[in-house]
Formats: C-alpha cells, sequence, structure tokens
C-alpha cells in the first residue's frame, strides 16, 4: 500500500465534495467548502482516530469494507474507485462477494428522498448508509462498528432498538432475516466476509434453529407497519417499504408516514431534533 499516496487521495477528494451533497447541513460560520474529517468519519462508519491516521499515511492496511465506504461517501467514479483500491493494495470487490457499492443511480435515488429516513443494506443486511432523518427517528448508526451495522446480528442478539415488536412480529422477522441470509449464502458461497458473519452468527442459539430450518422466502409484500418508541416524541406508527435493487442486490428501507396524520408530525418533529444539533 502506498500510505502517503493513499492519505493524499482522500484528502483532496474530501476537499471537493459538497456538503449539501451527501446531505451535512451548511451552517452559518462554516468556512471548509468541503467535508470535514468528522464528516467523512460519520458518513463512512468509521472513527475520526482511523481516518486521521489513514489521511496521514500512519495506518497502512484498510479493509476493502473501508476503502469501499470511503469511495461511496466520497462520492467517486468507477475509475476514481478503482484507483482508490489500487492505492490502498487491493482489487475492488468482484462478481463473487455480496455488493456494497452504491451506484450513480441508486445515489441519485438516495438525495431525492434526503427529507425522507432512509437506510441501505447489502444483501448479508450489513448497514451501508443512513440519511441524517434515518439516525433522527432511529438513533445513531455513524457510531457502529463490525457486528452492530448487521442487521439480523442486531435482531437475533437482542441489541437496543426503538422498534416495538409482539412477539408473534419478532419470530416472523427473525425467520425471515435468516432465510434471506441462508439465500445471499447460497449466491455468495465464497464471500469471506460473509462465511465470518455466518460463523459469529451460529453462536447465537436461536440463528442455528432458523438457519437449520430456513423456509424459502416468499414473495409477498414488502411493505409493513412499523411502531418506533422515540424518546423525545413518543410513539409514532409508521410504513416501512424495503425496496430491492435487483442488479446491485440492495435493500433500500424506506420509512414514511401518511400525510396530514399524527403520526406525519410526531415524525417531522423527530427529525428537525435529530438533525438540528448537527448545524453549525
Amino acid at each position: 500500500m502506498d500510505a502517503w499516496e493513499f492519505g493524499l487521495a482522500v484528502r483532496r477528494w474530501r476537499d471537493r465534495v459538497g456538503p449539501a451533497t451527501v446531505g451535512v447541513p451548511l451552517g452559518p460560520r462554516r468556512r471548509a467548502k468541503g467535508l470535514r474529517r468528522e464528516e467523512l468519519a460519520g458518513l463512512t462508519g468509521i472513527s475520526v482516530d482511523y481516518l486521521t491516521r489513514l489521511e496521514q499515511g500512519r495506518a497502512t492496511s484498510p479493509s476493502a469494507q473501508v476503502v469501499e465506504a470511503l469511495a461511496r461517501a466520497l462520492r467517486l467514479g468507477d475509475d476514481e474507485r478503482a484507483q482508490l483500491f489500487n492505492l490502498a493494495g487491493l482489487v475492488a470487490l468482484g462478481p463473487g462477494t455480496v455488493p456494497t457499492r452504491i451506484t450513480p443511480s441508486v445515489q441519485r435515488l438516495l438525495d431525492r428522498l434526503a427529507n425522507t429516513p432512509v437506510a441501505v443494506f447489502d444483501a448479508a443486511w450489513n448497514l451501508l448508509v443512513a440519511n441524517r432523518p434515518y439516525d433522527a427517528v432511529m438513533a445513531e448508526t455513524s457510531g457502529s462498528r463490525g457486528l452492530e451495522r448487521n442487521g439480523v446480528w442486531r435482531n437475533l442478539s437482542g441489541a437496543n432498538t426503538r422498534v416495538l415488536h409482539t412477539a408473534e412480529e419478532q419470530r416472523d422477522l427473525h425467520a425471515g432475516l435468516v432465510a434471506d441470509l441462508r439465500m445471499t449464502a447460497a449466491r455468495y458461497p465464497a464471500d469471506p466476509g460473509l462465511k465470518r458473519l455466518i460463523t459469529e452468527l451460529r453462536t447465537l442459539p436461536e440463528f442455528v434453529d432458523l438457519w437449520e430450518n430456513a423456509a424459502p422466502v416468499s414473495d409477498r409484500d414488502q411493505s409493513r407497519h412499523k411502531i418506533i418508541d422515540h424518546p423525545e416524541v413518543g410513539r409514532i406508527t409508521l410504513d416501512c417499504d424495503t425496496l430491492m435493487v435487483a442488479r446491485d442486490d440492495l435493500r433500500i428501507m424506506v420509512y414514511t408516514a401518511e400525510p396530514g396524520s399524527e403520526d406525519a408530525e410526531r415524525l417531522a418533529l423527530a427529525i428537525v431534533l435529530g438533525t438540528q444539533s448537527l448545524v453549525d
């Protein structure tokens, strides 16, 4: 890895990304035209300290997942993405691995939904990106690391969540997630990251039983209601639609409320409360 050139490239591309382009608000005292280091760290899900060491050439072995996250947050095109991987001494993830790239067309879709809670997951239910409204409603995700960013692990391990489920809903959710993951494993049998995830999940007794008895995932309607217990505005009933991007094998989770309803008002308030503190 050419650590100095890698860090220089990240800094150069960070400086050219307009904050508004990636949903970072422009405060009245802002002087930086590009992204600040802490803003890029938040978008990629890595620590500011680690990003600092990468940019200064003191960290020399970023994982493919970190490089992909940087390429995504910096809005790199195909050639620049390949260049960043090359500078890291890596080969861009190929067809035999779970896709983690958000293409320009999908990114344009996300940009149009900038005021709506949206999160994007890969086929293994690893969180790739969540926008600011999503974090405002569902809780901050930028500090999540490793298994904490995997939806299957979080649900089966009992991680804290603002979503309220009945016992039946929870059973159905767990079964559906594991069945979907098993289908993903069949499509990407050589993916090392997916193999590690499944090994970790096997430490959870519920996962083993669901995995061994997984039923085929039906083509049922992906839309479902969710009740969010927000700490500041109370309970919000939202529609949760999971949009499948077949070619890129992504899952886009979108939360909305009936226009003019009390839930829509609570949703809007939760978004304001969760995002205004980040403005300069």
